[in-house]
């Protein structure tokens, strides 16, 4: 019966996910012409700023690809961290302004943040990002140097596109398991459980975790992809501030209009065997968002365009509370 089910629930994954492939594709195909016109446009008017701009960053590095590997590679990814976290951090703290408080998804939990919690997880989120980041960039270099380039010619707009598309399948492949792996019940208690100290999260968790993990289930995702694809070095700067700021926004425990919904992540902290990966395409796969998917926060993973809180948008009902509580066995 068990065999049964997870063979149904396989196949009416593969059937959605063939779905919306076609549907996108198709889609794509029709507007192809006009949109990579438009972006290469776009991106040909700009290419000279972001090329003297990235010149000027290899002549800082002395045009030492060594340097730019290892410090300015561990240097770029933990001040966009900081940089994510600024507004975040004001807020947690302060607990003001209090109109935010209306999206917090877990209501009237870390608000405001004791600031001895949250000076303990700064250090350690220092600590993994600079010390674990920098010994972890200085042992990949020779793979980073074989695999990768850095030099002041930029790729083009189509490169950068195929390159973005194809880290994040490998971000999805690569966090999922790994993560799954650091919940084994021989692995948590030694390793994650620290990352799951808080069952209501704020921005700063993102990174707040044991150092095997840091490089277990934040780094090597991430920079797999560019080793991979042989991508130039600012490529790989553009994919890590876009997966740093989407990891923040996943941990800040805020649902706030115009930014990606981070139901998914904050129902896995305070569940805790739910949503294991970044995109949910595993999780879907493998059954690992049932009860995710019964829940109210299902209903509210959705992107809000306007300043209603997605409380009024999808209100409580006590039969939802109750699914959470007693899922079906």
């Amino acid at each position: 019966m068990a065999r049964a089910l997870v063979k149904e629930n396989v196949s009416e994954a593969f059937k959605k996910a063939v779905f919306i492939i076609a549907s996108v594709l198709i889609v794509f195909i029709a507007l192809r012409n006009s949109i990579i016109w438009h972006l290469e446009e776009f991106w040909g008017g700009s290419k000279s700023l972001w090329t003297s701009l990235w010149g000027s960053i290899y002549h800082l590095f002395g045009e030492n690809d060594a340097y730019m590997y290892t410090i300015a590679f561990t240097l770029y990814p933990f001040l966009v961290f900081l940089l994510a976290n600024l507004g975040f951090a004001f807020v947690d703290l302060t607990g003001k302004p209090l109109a935010i408080h209306q999206y917090k998804i877990q209501k009237d939990k870390n608000i405001p943040v004791n600031w001895e919690q949250y000076k303990k997880v700064l250090k350690r989120s220092v600590f993994n990002g600079l010390v674990v980041g920098l010994m972890f960039n200085a042992c990949m270099l020779p793979l980073y140097q074989r695999t990768m380039s850095c030099g002041y010619e930029l790729p083009s707009f189509p490169t950068i596109l195929c390159h973005l598309f194809v880290y994040m399948l490998i971000e999805e492949v690569g966090f999922y398991y790994a993560h799954r792996l650091l919940h084994h019940r021989r692995v948590y208690r030694h390793i994650h459980k620290t990352h799951h100290e808080w069952t209501a999260p704020v921005s700063i968790t993102s990174v707040y975790c044991h150092p095997l993990e840091y490089v277990l289930s934040n780094i090597l995702p991430l920079v797999m992809g560019p080793v991979v694809m042989g991508s130039h070095l600012s490529v790989a700067w553009l994919w890590y501030t876009m997966a740093i700021v989407n990891t923040t926004i996943s941990h800040s425990g805020y649902h706030l209009p115009f930014l990606p919904s981070p139901e998914a992540h904050d129902f896995h902290h305070e569940t805790f065997n739910q949503n294991y990966g970044v995109f949910g395409i595993l999780d879907r796969l493998h059954g690992t968002d049932e009860l995710f998917r019964r829940s109210k926060s299902y209903d509210r993973h959705i992107y809000i365009t306007s300043f209603a809180p997605v409380r009024d948008i999808i209100s409580d009902n006590e039969k939802e509370k109750a699914a959470i509580c007693c899922p079906v066995k």
